[in-house]
């Protein structure tokens, strides 16, 4: 590995992280409710490591896949450190573990929260909150790609970052990588805005629409209010978020190709059809089953909150408008089922993605084929119009065993580790690992994370690290071997 060139994209992943912290500061000036002196003492405390290592590493080395993968795991974490500052400082979270959780669970857009209260937390620190899934969503690491010099392997970071779905799917944008992290973050922040205005314009305030725009785009899920967006009580809130949310979930790729007037990859895109299949069967089949149940007392509003639930779980966004453990049990299974799926590939989204899923589903029809029905064919599984190599069918396979078993292993670990019970061990996996935020039982829309161990805290911590970065590159830095050179 390089770590002169190592330390030098820390040292620019901190200093921009320090310098964000100016929107907030704003929002402390406007507000004053006393966080000013947090944001300016953590900021400081954070340019002033990342200055050194920015300054003295200046003259680096390309990076290599070993040295993308360790700045995709440290970066991240070190970035979750020192964002908790001002909330220690402040004295709003004054444990560091419980400030590194929430700031993880900002970063990798899980959502979920240790506050008991929201609303009694000053709005500039509501906003950093918030502004933490705004650098997310698109991943920390795009950013810095921005401000790194040409053929210093960004590629390399940016798989790193990236889910293996983009690889199978071949989605690019532009030939350079700083020319496509700008279209990247162009198409993102245009879509933050156009929803911050439809927010505003339907009545929200300025500060609400920003935060749960913050939270929507990046289908992350936290918001200024206790209720979430059921402290509104508004359809076309609801209707807004749920329609941003599924532009969220979509393969970014989708929206550049639009933009050029090319219609035809929205029209073959096969991972896009099934995602859209997806939505409209789960949300067919909840809000039926609200209205059969007459959970709600219309078709309209069952159709609502059983459509926004839906789109908030299956894209793992986390935002909630209803206790939906008080729903009927048919209803929790399919949203339980949700949780397990994701949207596209090269989306904010996280989970097992729905690109995963088709090629499991054709490699299981054409194997099935092939054994009882052509014993002779071979199994040829296209995607997008292409044949897809061997080894992408294997890297589904592999991706989505894997995350089987670290739910299994993971929810044993929180039961036996915090005495707790087996649906809330579980499902705490889940939410965390899915990056989803909310589950059910002790963790789940009417509750959070604050009962749960300092030791539980941090091995939920990593699962949201792990499902961020897609597992591959979470998992690779356990390896012996990834440390020989």
């Amino acid at each position: 590995m390089h770590p002169a060139s190592i330390s030098n994209v820390l040292g620019k992943l901190l200093i921009i992280t320090g310098l964000s912290m100016i929107l907030p500061i704003i929002i402390s000036l406007v507000y004053r409710e006393g966080d000013l002196n947090s944001f300016l003492i953590s900021g400081a405390i954070t340019i002033a490591i990342g200055l050194p290592l920015w300054w003295f590493f200046r003259r680096q080395d390309d990076l290599g896949a070993k040295d993308g993968i360790f700045i995709a795991f440290f970066g991240w974490v070190l970035v979750s450190a020192v964002s908790g500052l001002p909330f220690m400082v402040h004295q709003s979270i004054p444990s560091f573990t419980d400030a590194f959780f929430e700031m993880m669970s900002g970063y990798t857009t899980t959502g979920a929260t240790i506050l008991t209260d929201i609303e009694i937390v000053p709005h500039g620190l509501l906003f950093w909150r918030s502004q933490t899934h705004l650098l997310g969503g698109m991943g920390f690491l795009t950013l810095t790609i921005i401000f790194l010099p040409h053929g210093m392997g960004g590629l390399r970071i940016f798989r790193a970052e990236s889910s293996p779905g983009q690889v199978i799917t071949k989605e690019k944008f532009t030939p350079r990588n700083r020319d496509a992290m700008i279209w990247l973050w162009g198409i993102y922040l245009g879509l933050n805005l156009l929803q911050i205005l439809l927010l505003t314009i339907g009545g929200m305030s300025l500060f609400d629409s920003m935060c749960h725009a913050f939270g929507t785009v990046s289908t992350s899920g936290y918001s200024p209010k206790n209720a979430s967006i059921g402290h509104y009580n508004n359809a076309y809130f609801d209707w807004v978020i749920t329609a941003f949310m599924f532009l969220g979930g979509m393969t970014f790729v989708l929206f550049y190709q639009i933009m050029k007037g090319d219609w035809k990859g929205l029209r073959i895109n096969t991972e896009f059809r099934w995602y859209v299949g997806f939505v409209l069967f789960f949300c067919g089949m909840v809000s039926w089953i609200l209205w059969k149940e007459n959970t709600y007392s219309s078709l309209f509003d069952s159709i609502r909150y059983g459509t926004f639930q839906v789109m908030s779980l299956l894209t793992t966004t986390g935002f909630t408008t209803a206790d939906y453990e008080q729903w009927p049990q048919a209803a929790q299974m399919f949203l339980y089922a949700v949780c397990f799926i994701g949207a596209c590939a090269g989306s904010t989204t996280s989970g097992i993605k729905v690109v995963h899923y088709v090629i499991i589903w054709y490699f299981m029809v054409a194997s099935i084929k092939r054994i009882f029905l052509q014993p002779l064919s071979t199994v040829s599984i296209r995607l997008n119009g292409r044949q897809i190599d061997y080894s992408m069918i294997d890297l589904s396979i592999c991706y989505f065993i894997v995350n089987i078993f670290l739910v299994l292993g993971g929810g044993c670990f929180m039961v036996l580790s915090d005495d707790m019970d087996f649906v809330t061990g579980m499902s705490s996996v889940i939410a965390t690992l899915m990056n989803i935020g909310p589950g059910f039982g002790t963790v789940g829309p009417a509750d959070n994370y604050a009962h749960i161990s300092d030791i539980g805290k941090w091995f939920l911590s990593w699962n949201m690290l792990v499902g961020r970065l897609e597992m591959f590159s979470a998992l690779v830095v356990f390896y012996p071997s990834f440390w020989r050179d």
